[in-house]
């Protein structure tokens, strides 16, 4: 494993789980959160964010967490070697989404550009209350497209990813 995307709803954990996996493991963790929004909220222009995607992804190792398939997605999916996919129930990744508004609001998070403190915002709410029915297809049609020999670990629960970890961890090795 030297290049490894973390897809999935948002409140699924997958920055948290980049974070503890680069950690293990010494790969760089990158946040497609990090390089789209600048400070105060302001999204990147279309052009900008892609090349900064593409300058990650051409880096030799990374751990890169989150979506965007609209944004070198293909690219991205080409160059990994390992996907891990965050395939939660919606009730997990609200509970996640809600529980991070509620301990961290008005704060930033490290996957954040600076000055984009926690808030409450509908929009992205209801984002992730429709992800499994609106987002999902797409990004299940998005990882059809990985070839024989590239890894997909599809986690549908918490303790998933917090297993495969622990067991990585333990193993001293990167499978």
């Amino acid at each position: 494993m030297q290049r490894i995307l973390v897809m999935g709803s948002s409140g699924a954990g997958k920055s948290t789980f980049a974070r503890k996996l680069a950690a293990i493991t010494g790969i760089p963790a990158i946040s497609l959160d990090a390089l789209y929004w600048k400070p105060g909220w302001m999204p990147s222009e279309a052009a900008e964010f892609d090349a900064r995607v593409t300058d990650a992804a051409n880096a030799p190792r990374w751990i890169m967490d989150g979506n965007y398939l609209s944004h070198a997605g293909s690219l991205r999916r080409d160059l990994a070697d390992t996907t891990i996919w965050f395939d939660l129930p919606c009730r997990t990744c609200m509970i996640g989404v809600m529980i991070r508004i509620t301990t961290s609001y008005g704060r930033g998070r490290p996957e954040m550009a600076p000055a984009c403190p926690e808030r409450f915002d509908a929009r992205f709410l209801h984002y992730v209350w429709t992800f499994r029915r609106k987002q999902r297809p797409r990004l299940a049609d998005f990882l059809e497209g990985l070839r024989s020999d590239q890894t997909l670990m599809r986690f549908t629960h918490r303790s998933d990813a917090d297993r495969y970890l622990h067991d990585l961890s333990a193993s001293g090795s990167v499978h």
